[in-house]
């Protein structure tokens, strides 16, 4: 037999409308009223779908709502602990405050004189003066004048010992002396003059605090020469004048005599 004949005598392609209606039928009596409209729409768009649609609804819809309800479950735990510690820090702070109303409350009943006395007393108390004991005078020993006298001469005994200890420290010190450097330039009369007689007279001068240096003959012209001698002096002791007025004395020799140069040291 062939496919052709086979499919000809084949009824169900022609009676598919009432297959259609006893399958909706069977759905209705195992699911229910429900899914009518689900039913009628699947035979109508002609899939015939062996699986039925109360278990594809099923499957999608189960999973999801587990997993949401157990979030909210734990999301609603941890609201609440939070809730119950945000109760506490309140607790505490509305204690806190509470005790700070209280002191300054107190504080402001407290004077404020009252408050800066009370340490003070506290810190240094008060000592009393000591009684002394009532001296007996004697009128007839009084000196209204004597106190003073005596504290004068202790005065001027004071200062005397002072002044002789300042005395002795000075005496002690040793004194600073003053020198100078003096530079002269000895002129003769003529060139005929023995320079070396000029220069031995000139050292002949002598006096405390003077000491005589280096010598050197200086051409003036013509044939003359001066003499130019340096000394060392104490200032408090050889002045320039008391040179100059010794060396002149020298009249044979000497004609005059001048500073070349001064310089203190």
């Amino acid at each position: 037999m062939t496919a052709v004949q086979y499919l000809s005598q084949e009824k169900i392609w022609f009676e598919k409308t009432q297959y259609d209606e006893a399958e909706r039928r069977f759905y209705e009596g195992v699911n229910g009223p429900a899914l009518q409209a689900q039913l009628k729409t699947t035979l109508h768009s002609g899939k015939g779908s062996s699986c039925p649609p109360k278990h594809r609804q099923a499957q999608p819809s189960t999973a999801p709502g587990t997993g949401d309800h157990g979030e909210l479950v734990t999301r609603m735990k941890d609201l609440e602990l939070e809730n119950q510690s945000l109760h506490k820090v309140v607790k505490d702070l509305r204690s806190a405050l509470s005790k700070l109303e209280a002191r300054v409350a107190v504080l402001e009943k407290v004077p404020a004189s009252a408050a800066t006395v009370a340490p003070c007393a506290k810190a240094a108390p008060v000592q009393q003066p000591k009684e002394r004991a009532p001296v007996e005078e004697d009128d007839d020993d009084l000196d209204l004048f004597g106190s003073d006298e005596e504290e004068d001469a202790e005065a001027e005994r004071i200062r005397e010992q002072r002044v002789k200890e300042y005395t002795e420290r000075k005496a002690k010190k040793p004194a600073i002396i003053a020198k100078s450097s003096i530079l002269l330039d000895v002129k003769p009369w003529d060139d005929e003059t023995d320079m070396a007689k000029l220069e031995e007279c000139v050292r002949s001068v002598q006096a405390d605090g003077l000491v005589w240096g280096t010598s050197k003959l200086v051409p003036v012209g013509y044939g003359i020469k001066k003499l130019q001698i340096q000394c060392v002096v104490e200032d408090d002791k050889v002045g320039t004048d008391m040179l100059e007025e010794e060396i002149t004395k020298f009249e044979d020799y000497v004609q005059s005599v001048d500073v070349a140069a001064f310089n203190k040291i």
